[in-house]
């Protein structure tokens, strides 16, 4: 719209009845005279139906809302306004701001001081000692939120224990299990920490509680209070009544377009003195303009129809999920099976499928999670992997935490429900499932 003035957004206006433009070549070569000799009723015809000038994703009845944007101070700002309550020079602000912007988006410091004190030499033309960067470092690790400024987890830890003001023998175990045995927690070797502290089992309980507990990212913690969110806006919207799914776009995601009723009577103006020069270039820059808006809306609208055709050939493909919400419904699926049905390319249903949302009554999700190949059970029937690993999903959370099911032990559970998959496979699919290894899902 930036571009093309005769390109608007804005509401319906009232329907004329059906009658298509005159048959022409709308890009013809403006140089050629033939370009002024046209009917001014090809564009004006009062008959000319509105859905030929408008692009609307909307009904007259849907509710106009705005999404706002979400804002606040980022991490780095939060830090940086807290130095202002501490009591440093400017110099000591300059290093610390520098310091502050070097922290990763977990709040950590991932250079080394003495390269600090080299950047600072360099950039801004600042002498220091490394003592000094870390002294400063230290005043940077006394801000909010616990933990921001660490160079590594044990340290980030440390520092939370050690701001904690309730001086508990719990919280001091604590300490002592990340300061001096943090190898074997980060393994969970509890019975070597339990032996070098001589702690009973309750004890040892409650120290690893207060660990697990703490915050191993006190940066993302800093963007969230920030209300740094981004919200995701579905492109699509499901609905379901006692069996019937009905599809539609998002209103929301596309504004209404049309032609420009002025320039649309700009041309009808010039069009009455065609024998002056200056007009006829006027006319023809105009039609330019009101050709180009054509053509987008027409683009517009046949991306839409691209859209719901894609989304309605998955739905339909996946009828039985979306009216039950259970994954176990859902059918194995391939980005050609889709593209066969709506006789796409693949690659235009990757693209919808990667960048696209739907809203149904059970959630939102990307369309490219309900796409998964297909595995074979024991009867012959062809399964989703997201099956499988939603079965996988279950297991585990129902499984001993106290003696956690090994990948070998899984796979023999599946195996028993008539899944025949290898170890290996339950292993692929649990570290797609951001689940760790048994010894690490071992608690007391």
């Amino acid at each position: 719209m930036q571009m093309n003035p005769a390109l608007e957004e804005g509401p319906e206006e009232d329907e004329k009845t059906e009658e298509e433009f005159g048959d022409k070549d709308e890009f013809e070569n403006e140089n050629d005279d033939s370009r002024n000799d046209f009917d001014i009723n090809d564009y004006l015809d009062d008959d000319m139906p509105a859905y030929k000038t408008q692009a609307s994703n909307t009904s007259r009845d849907d509710e106009e809302r705005v999404i706002p944007i979400v804002s606040g101070d980022s991490f780095q700002e939060m830090l940086i306004s807290q130095l202002g309550l501490r009591l440093l020079n400017e110099r000591q602000k300059q290093i610390a701001t520098y310091i502050i912007g070097n922290l990763d988006d977990s709040g950590y410091l991932r250079r080394e001081t003495e390269n600090i004190v080299d950047d600072l030499a360099f950039s801004l033309n600042i002498t220091c000692t490394q003592e000094e960067v870390e002294k400063i470092l230290g005043v940077i690790q006394e801000l909010d939120p616990p933990g921001v400024g660490s160079r590594s987890l044990q340290e980030c830890l440390l520092i939370q224990l050690k701001r904690k003001t309730d001086d508990s023998l719990s919280t001091e175990f604590a300490i002592d299990i990340v300061q001096n045995s943090f190898e074997e927690f980060t393994k969970k070797h509890y019975d070597k920490i339990q032996r070098r502290l001589g702690l009973s089992d309750e004890e040892l309980k409650l120290a690893i509680e207060e660990i697990i507990h703490l915050n191993p990212k006190p940066g993302n913690s800093a963007k969230e209070s920030g209300k740094l969110t981004q919200h995701i806006i579905p492109d699509f919207l499901i609905t379901e009544e006692n069996g019937k799914l009905d599809l539609s776009l998002n209103s929301r995601n596309a504004p209404q377009l049309k032609i420009s009723r002025d320039y649309e009577e700009m041309l009808r103006a010039y069009s009455e003195n065609k024998n002056d020069k200056k007009n006829k270039e006027a006319v023809v820059f105009v039609r330019q303009k009101i050709d180009a808006a054509k053509w987008f809306i027409d683009a517009i609208r046949q991306r839409q129809q691209t859209l719901l055709m894609t989304m309605n050939a998955i739905m339909e493909y996946q009828r039985a999920y979306f009216i039950s919400g259970d994954e176990t419904d859902l059918r194995p699926m391939i980005l050609k099976d889709i593209a066969d049905i709506v006789a796409m390319d693949i690659s235009t249903v990757s693209r919808v499928a990667n960048s696209k949302y739907v809203q149904t009554h059970f959630g939102t999700f990307l369309l490219k999670t309900f796409f998964s190949e297909s595995l074979s059970t024991d009867t012959g029937e062809e399964v989703s992997t997201r099956e499988v690993k939603k079965i996988l999903e279950e297991s585990i959370g129902t499984e001993s935490k106290k003696k956690p099911l090994t990948d070998d032990e899984l796979a023999v559970l599946l195996k028993d429900k008539g899944y025949n998959i290898a170890r290996r496979t339950v292993a692929k699919y649990r570290e797609q499932l951001n689940i760790p290894v048994a010894r690490l899902r071992k608690e007391l």
